[in-house]
């Protein structure tokens, strides 16, 4: 054994031995479905207990961003790459900056396809991750760890917060340093895993559903989606554009023809289009009124 043991993890709710999975593997296909579907069921219930943690760290986002600053995730392993996935989405689905929400990861990006567990043990390397992107106080860096004692992750946020970023964890233990160290912290307890000690699964489950109310609903709060459409969305392909002519018709009331002539004259943005449409107004005043509304697009309608 090449590494000292961590303090004894044994009493966390993530790693205890699950009752209802202890004959797992003598269990047929469709027994061990149903008993991770089972098990999944009660993350929702889990994340729902945390929504009011949710909500302040979303304010805090849209809050960030409307002062020009970043989303920056940070973890390991699982939450590392969970952390990753979202950022990498925001872009395509937000037409965000990429700079904007960013992921910090231990080990960096090889840590995206192979296990790189060694670095997590790392308060140094967290810190000096983390300072790399220079957080400051118009940032909010969000740490995620199942067990919330990640020593990587909870550098990070403690440093970060040290340099005047909000700082945000979230962990599926209650009591953890994760949950000490951050200014919002989330705390989602969903029990024992399937597989002891695997929290690539409930946990996972659970940080996922959490990151994606954060951003989406950050996103939201800032008016880069129109009702509960993707009006944002950059249109890079085919399929993209023909969801933006959709997009188009479901928000203004034209046909699918009218919808197509109106995404040309605004140069292919669904959000001018909207505007021009909603508004009656060329190209050039319905861009100046989503930039006076900061592309907050119903905002943008406010007297329409």
């Amino acid at each position: 054994m090449r590494h000292k043991p961590a303090t004894d993890t044994g009493k966390l709710g993530t790693e205890r031995r699950n009752p209802k999975t202890r004959r797992l593997d003598a269990r047929s296909a469709l027994e061990i479905a149903r008993i991770i579907n089972d098990e999944d069921a009660k993350v929702a219930r889990a994340v729902r207990a945390a929504l009011p943690q949710i909500a302040r760290a979303i304010d805090a986002i849209a809050d960030a961003f409307s002062q020009g600053g970043r989303l920056i995730y940070v973890g390991t392993g699982t939450s590392g790459r969970l952390g990753a996935l979202d950022a990498a989405e925001c872009p395509p689905t937000f037409n965000t900056d990429p700079k904007r929400v960013q992921f910090v990861i231990a080990g960096g990006m090889k840590a995206l396809g192979a296990a790189v567990e060694a670095n997590e043990d790392s308060q140094e390397t967290g810190r000096a991750d983390i300072a790399k992107r220079k957080p400051g106080k118009h940032d909010v860096v969000i740490g995620a760890s199942a067990s919330g004692r990640t020593p990587y992750t909870v550098a990070a946020v403690e440093h970060a917060r040290l340099c005047g970023a909000l700082t945000v964890g979230i962990a599926c233990n209650r009591g953890s340093p994760l949950e000490r160290a951050a200014d919002i912290p989330i705390v989602v307890e969903v029990g024992p895993e399937v597989i002891t000690g695997s929290t690539r699964m409930k946990a996972g489950t659970a940080e996922k559903m959490v990151l994606n109310m954060l951003s989406t609903g950050a996103m939201a709060r800032l008016g880069y989606v129109y009702g509960n459409l993707m009006a944002n969305a950059r249109l890079k392909n085919s399929k993209l554009v023909e969801r933006g002519i959709r997009i188009v018709q479901q928000a203004t009331g034209l046909d699918r023809n009218q919808s197509v002539t109106a995404l040309r004259r605004s140069g292919g943005s669904v959000p001018v289009a909207i505007v021009m449409v909603k508004r009656k107004v060329a190209r050039p005043r319905a861009e100046h009124l989503l930039k006076e509304a900061k592309g907050h697009i119903r905002a943008a309608l406010r007297d329409a």
